[in-house]
């Protein structure tokens, strides 16, 4: 989704390495790229100007240090970390600091107002809102306040059976009515959160602004939140001033970031109405209502991945303690088809493949031209399993061609898909005894702190880190732990570990 805000931030880190100096021409090259990249990616003008004067500034008044000191390390970095360093703090100021609060108050029932155009998703969304409001323990109860669009009462009844929520409705009041009417049914029904589903209209109208100013006088909602289609580019922040203008927003959710959106919506509306991103819709499913990490964004759109948002995504769908005896298991080699599945089954339930893949540093910047991750591919390995006994599950070396047959049969499948399943879970099995190597429980020991590592943000990029840039987790800068050695110290060193190697062996043989 943000391939074009990527490539303009990787042009420039391209540009710039090898470069000793930050000097005003070679950045005017560099703000160019990103200037084109911001642009096409729907970013407003004026935000992209005041981003890149920003930038500017801050990089030609900025002391590149090719040597920096971090928690007793000495860090290598150059002008091209720097500026990197530089482009995510702004980003992340661009974008706002993390705020996916909501507010509650004491009184028996809050509520919260979802607005927005027609279109945009906002009886999904809030839908979204009230697991998401079910999951920090509260009992939300859905308002169908939309009266104008055909069948959004019914579509809002469905999405609170799938929930397990209750939905008021009355089709013989007006909107403001009704939203009245619902937090005295809240109070009768043992529910403490109201979710208003308000109506929407193809463009912005009187009618619909006074209706939405009147259901915010009669029932003082805490939050208002607007919902935005991140496709329709720069036309969201004008369509974020008019609702502001009208009545008081508290915040903003942005759906469809999963599909074609340029991504310039998100790094336009709060440095336009200085209204918060709250939340972000990632798909269809009611579970897929993520918290707005500026930071994560920021290091995607940069080309570095969302570790720490793909492991939030990860502890959302696995128990820890399931997931930490899986892992000794598969390092001690006894990792069958079974355990394959529930890699399977686990991946799937972290929403749409693509997204994941993006998370990840080395895919952030976007598949290979013509590639796309291909979900059903899960669906087609697990059928195959599906088709297995629970003997070839725990032992697939026992499967010939006979097997290979029935197999293929059962699941619709060609002998050849059964063929490449087998391959890919032995070279994943391989895998796994080569990361074991004997040193298991010291392996998982480190791997335990990776999850204090993340909480603690990302090094030296943006608020949640305190360290230089060069500490990054994508590895640009070299890191040395001593004085420099010379040549022939450093052969001596080599020649003392052969020699120390070979004693262990001989060791071994008696």
């Amino acid at each position: 989704m943000l391939e074009i805000l990527t490539k303009g931030f990787r042009d420039a880190r391209q540009y710039l390495q090898g470069m000793r100096t930050l000097t005003e021409e070679n950045l005017s090259e560099v703000l160019q790229m990103i200037r084109v990249s911001l642009l096409e990616a729907d970013v407003e003008f004026q935000v992209t100007r005041s981003f890149l004067d920003r930038v500017k500034e801050k990089a030609l008044g900025e002391i590149v240090l090719t040597r920096v000191k971090h928690k007793d390390k000495k860090l290598k970095v150059s002008p091209s970390d720097h500026f990197t360093k530089l482009c995510h703090d702004e980003l992340v100021q661009l974008m706002g600091a993390a705020d996916s609060q909501l507010s509650f108050r004491a009184k028996p029932v809050s509520a919260v107002m979802v607005v927005g155009l027609q279109g945009s998703g906002k009886t999904t969304t809030a839908a979204k809102l009230a697991r998401y409001i079910q999951k920090q323990g509260k009992r939300p109860i859905l308002v169908a306040a939309d009266i104008y669009r055909p069948a959004a009462v019914e579509q809002l009844r469905k999405l609170g059976s799938d929930l397990q929520v209750p939905v008021f409705s009355d089709g013989g009041e007006d909107p403001p009515s009704i939203c009245t009417k619902s937090i005295r049914t809240a109070v009768e029904v043992g529910c403490d959160v109201a979710i208003f589903d308000t109506a929407g209209r193809l463009t912005i109208d009187d009618v619909l602004m006074e209706e939405l100013r009147r259901i915010q006088e009669l029932t003082s909602p805490e939050n208002v939140l607007l919902v935005c289609d991140a496709m329709i580019g720069q036309e969201s922040v004008n369509i974020a001033k008019a609702f502001n203008e009208r009545i008081q927003l508290t915040g903003f959710i942005m759906t469809k970031l999963d599909g074609d959106a340029r991504g310039g919506a998100a790094l336009s509306i709060k440095e336009a109405t200085g209204i918060p991103i709250k939340f972000v819709g990632m798909g269809e499913s009611l579970d897929r209502l993520e918290e707005f990490r500026p930071e994560g964004l920021a290091s995607r759109i940069l080309g570095f991945g969302d570790v720490v948002g793909l492991v939030k995504d990860f502890e959302e769908v696995v128990d820890e303690k399931k997931a930490e005896e899986d892992a000794l298991r598969m390092l001690e080699g006894r990792f069958d088809l079974s355990d394959f599945l529930d890699q399977v089954r686990t991946i799937k339930k972290m929403g749409p493949l693509q997204d994941v893949m993006e998370k990840l540093p080395f895919f952030s910047g976007g598949l290979p031209a013509g590639v796309r991750a291909d979900d059903y591919q899960l669906v087609r390995m697990e059928s195959v399993i599906n088709s297995m006994t629970p003997e070839e599950r725990r032992a697939p070396e026992i499967i010939d061609e006979s097997r290979m047959r029935r197999i293929a049969a059962g699941s619709g499948r060609k002998e050849s898909d059964v063929t490449d399943l087998l391959g890919k879970f032995k070279d994943m099995r391989d895998v796994f005894v080569a990361m074991g190597g004997g040193k298991i429980r010291g392996r998982l020991k480190r791997i335990k702190g990776l999850r204090k590592m993340l909480d603690s943000g990302m090094p030296g990029l943006g608020p949640e880190g305190a360290g230089p840039a060069s500490d990054a987790p994508y590895g640009l800068p070299e890191v040395t732990t001593g004085k420099h050695m010379s040549k022939k110290a450093l052969e001596k060193k080599k020649k003392r570990r052969q020699i120390a190697k070979q004693a262990r062996k001989k060791g071994r043989k008696r």
